[in-house]
């Protein structure tokens, strides 16, 4: 029973082992690829004659960083650098947000990276203007007829009519006359029952006898 109690979690621990090892070979894999594909593309390396500037590739929490063909998020990624690297710094933006290196592997020999993932090194980068922000080569339109079949012209909100109220008719009641009250002598009341009261003596005081 013991036994069988504990092959559960043995089998729990089995598959949590073997979840962090595929987990360690996945984040591995993307570090080698990410390193592989900033040694497969040409930099340049320091000599002796090279004063700088330079820029030291930081990471900012990862191991590589992005090198984007101009200032901006907007810019399409070109390549990456990795961690520890070191390339040749041409300038940076007005705002010192980005960074203008030299990046053979691009169409113009150049690309940007961000200036808080990288360190500048030997001296002072100077002001370059940025390239325009790149625009879409399309403009997305809307045709007008398809846009006609989704858009109902406003109908006119007729005004309600204003009906008057039929006129108020206040009832009018009218006090009846109090009708005569005819009232019966009491006193003829009183003498028949008396008479009867008498007749029933008598005719008792008769039967007695």
């Amino acid at each position: 029973m013991w036994n069988q109690a504990r092959k559960p979690h043995g089998l729990l621990g089995l598959l949590l082992v073997v979840a962090f090892f595929l987990a360690a070979q996945f984040v591995g894999a993307r570090r080698v690829s990410a390193r592989a594909a900033a040694e497969a593309t040409p930099q340049p390396t320091a000599t002796p004659g090279d004063t700088g500037p330079w820029v030291v590739v930081m990471g900012g929490g990862n191991d590589h960083v992005n090198v984007r063909a101009g200032p901006s998020t907007r810019w399409a990624q070109i390549g990456v650098l990795v961690v520890g690297e070191r390339v040749r710094a041409l300038g940076r933006t007005p705002a010192g947000e980005w960074i203008k290196i030299v990046y053979p592997a691009s169409h113009d020999g150049t690309g940007w990276v961000y200036a808080h993932v990288v360190r500048v090194e030997g001296g002072d980068l100077p002001v370059v203007e940025p390239p325009p922000t790149p625009t879409p080569q399309t403009t997305p339109t809307v045709d007008p007829t398809l846009a006609a079949q989704f858009l109902a012209p406003p109908q006119p909100t007729r005004l309600p009519t204003f009906t008057p109220p039929p006129p108020l008719v206040v009832p009018t009641f009218v006090e009846a006359a109090p009708s005569p009250v005819s009232r019966f002598p009491s006193a003829l009341v009183i003498l028949g029952l008396l008479g009867a009261g008498l007749l029933g003596m008598a005719v008792s005081f008769w039967q007695g006898r």
